[in-house]
């Protein structure tokens, strides 16, 4: 069974709409712990327009499973990660205005960086993931920079699933089959949804946990929460 690591930056870009504390993340992130969802996923900006850097602080104290944090390696960023020491930092190429993450790791271009980057937090034992595209060739560059794991960018796939095209699951499945062979564990995240997190899961060979936020949430208005991450977790069985 894939792991369900749930991102609740949504919630605190609720909260920060009206300037106070409701909902309040760590009540939240207990929440959907005792729900049944075997992580959290925090992804703080420099400009703190959702998760604050506080919260990763306040969040290191409740979360009992595991501890994802994303984002790009900016100083501020590292020496967080470094300070805190989650169980997994996902590194995620986003520029500053982006509105989401919409690109994986030049793997090969930034393989120096990635690699000195890296090597800091294993020696903090920190476990590593890299986010990247669905290319046999950032997979093969991944594993050169000493990376724990790779995050498949899903955003292509789920777009071309809504369309009908089931085909579009094959570089991800030829990807997994190669990072399993090489070594690496695969994770997965953004626009996975009820609609198509089974198909993706029984299609990909090896997953071990995938990071949901914007569907989960938008879903759970409808659905209820708890109800909604025990939907995710029967669909990852």
């Amino acid at each position: 069974m894939a792991k369900l690591s749930v991102n609740i930056n949504k919630i605190a870009t609720l909260r920060n709409s009206r300037g106070g504390d409701t909902p309040n993340v760590v009540q939240f992130a207990k929440d959907v712990q005792r729900f049944g969802a075997q992580g959290v996923t925090i992804h703080p900006r420099p400009d703190e327009r959702h998760i604050r850097y506080q919260d990763a602080y306040d969040l290191k104290q409740i979360v009992h499973t595991e501890y994802n944090i994303e984002g790009n390696p900016i100083l501020k960023f590292m020496d967080m990660v470094l300070e805190i020491k989650p169980t997994q930092v996902t590194l995620v190429p986003d520029s500053i205005e982006a509105l989401t993450s919409n690109a994986g790791w030049d793997t090969i271009k930034n393989k120096d960086f990635l690699t000195e980057v890296i090597s800091e937090f294993k020696r903090n034992n920190i476990r590593t993931s890299i986010f990247v595209d669905p290319d046999n060739q950032q997979i093969e560059g991944a594993k050169a920079t000493g990376t724990d794991r790779v995050e498949l960018y899903t955003e292509g796939f789920a777009h071309q699933y809504s369309l009908g095209n089931k085909k579009a699951i094959k570089p991800y499945a030829e990807c997994a089959e190669l990072a399993t062979k090489i070594g690496l564990g695969i994770n997965a995240g953004h626009d996975l949804s009820l609609d198509n997190i089974q198909f993706f899961k029984q299609n990909i060979p090896g997953l071990l946990e995938v990071s949901i936020g914007h569907a989960l949430i938008s879903e759970s208005l409808y659905l209820g929460i708890e109800n909604v991450v025990n939907m995710y977790l029967n669909k990852l069985k």
